[in-house]
């Protein structure tokens, strides 16, 4: 028997990599034999699913005083949330409970009922929450490992949105949800890269608890990206780079922009954040620099299937970016910061990897990868070779199972 899997997300629609691994992974197993439940917290934007019934009332830090302390609640793992939590075990009965991302809105509550349950609990690691109360390991814009060790070093940065009470309340989570209790309650933490795991190591997580899986591709998105890279041949490369990502201080798209301004290539540059205005403006003298907005998956496909190169110039902890796979399963090369795990995804017949946050070396790392003959059709090939759904699975299985069956 294939065993029964509840997979569990604060949210499930398309918001980050952390929702599009969990429908992609839902859609795999399925399309594998496996019945597949799903437990998220509600949202207007959720798409539909049979299981919704049984999902978390959302709660937001938005708003008055009884709403925060709501989502304060839920942090915490008090309220409904519980009771919600054990009906969908009773109903379902999973083999395996599978959790992605479900600090603050959902809660670690739920690896504490699945444990109790006696049912085993499989912990995807897709940010550094477990490690930095704040989530992203940066402060004032910069790498930071302060709370691997102390986690009330958060009260003295205030990293959490730079508020002292946001920042005593993800205290206050990772005090309850720390990291003894949340080894004993897992069974196992799947690490996307390698550099995942060492930063979990050296945050005293149980190295026997570690597993790397990299993160797959979409089967539908890798089936077209193979039909475009039959008989060894990509599409047409056509005469410009590109970005794909958040528009933000910590993924170094500043510091794109100005190795950009001094090349004589079009970059063109998909999607937003919260630097989107500034950069326009700042760069709208620029004829070489298009901005397109955010794009949707299909959009973003055909830009990077089209590139000559994509680049990646993260200045924070990346874990394993599915803008550097999709990239490399579209036969397109990559230019990526050296942090994090980004290098573990690069070659030197994929790409090219250089000091993150250095301008001038992210320029010369540009102009040579442009003039570099890359075989667009043999990057396909392998890498979608290397990050299939198969490949996944296989391991997957030995994960959920403890030998290679499913």
């Amino acid at each position: 028997m294939k065993p029964r899997v509840l997979l569990v997300n604060k949210f499930y629609y398309r918001r980050g990599g952390d929702c599009v691994c969990v429908l992609n992974l839902e859609e795999m197993l399925r399309a594998r034999g496996h019945e597949v439940a799903v437990f998220a917290m509600r949202h207007p934007e959720n798409l539909p699913s049979p299981w919704e019934s049984y999902w978390a009332p959302e709660v937001g830090f938005a708003g008055g005083a009884g709403a925060k302390l709501n989502a304060v609640s839920r942090t915490m793992g008090f309220g409904s949330i519980r009771r919600r939590f054990r009906r969908i075990l009773r109903d379902f009965r999973p083999d395996v409970v599978h959790v992605h991302n479900i600090h603050s809105y959902l809660s670690p509550v739920v690896v504490r009922i699945a444990h109790d349950a006696g049912i085993k609990v499989v912990w995807t690691l897709h940010d550094y929450k477990l490690l930095c109360p704040s989530y992203a390991c940066l402060r004032d814009g910069s790498p930071c490992e302060l709370c691997f060790g102390r986690k009330s070093q958060v009260l003295a940065t205030r990293c959490m949105k730079g508020s002292l009470a946001a920042s005593a309340v993800a205290y206050a989570e990772a005090l309850r949800w720390n990291r003894s209790v949340l080894s004993r309650m897992t069974s196992g933490f799947i690490c996307p890269s390698r550099f995942m795991k060492e930063k979990m190591a050296q945050g005293g997580f149980p190295q026997e608890k570690l597993t790397v899986l990299c993160n797959f591709l979409a089967p539908e998105m890798a089936s077209r990206m193979e039909r475009n890279a039959v008989g060894g041949h990509t599409r047409e490369r056509e005469p410009y780079y590109c970005y794909v990502g958040r528009l933000s201080v910590e993924k170094g798209v500043g510091t794109l922009l100005q190795a950009a301004a001094g090349l004589p290539y079009e970059l063109r540059v998909a999607g937003d954040g919260p630097l989107a205005e500034e950069l326009r403006a700042k760069y709208a003298h620029c004829g070489n620099i298009r901005f397109l907005g955010r794009l949707d998956a299909e959009g973003v496909e055909k830009l990077l299937a089209s590139a000559r190169l994509s680049v990646l110039p993260s200045e924070c902890y990346e874990n394993n970016p599915l803008g550097v796979i999709e990239s490399l399963c579209c036969g397109t090369p990559v230019v990526g910061a050296r942090i994090g795990g980004i290098p573990e995804l690069i070659s030197e017949d994929t790409g090219v990897t250089y000091p993150s946050g250095d301008v001038e070396a992210l320029r010369a790392s540009i102009a040579g990868a442009w003039t570099t003959d890359f075989d667009h059709g043999g990057i396909a090939t392998r890498s979608l070779l290397r990050f299939s759904a198969t490949a996944y699975y296989k391991a997957l299985c030995t994960i959920y199972s403890d030998q290679p069956r499913c």
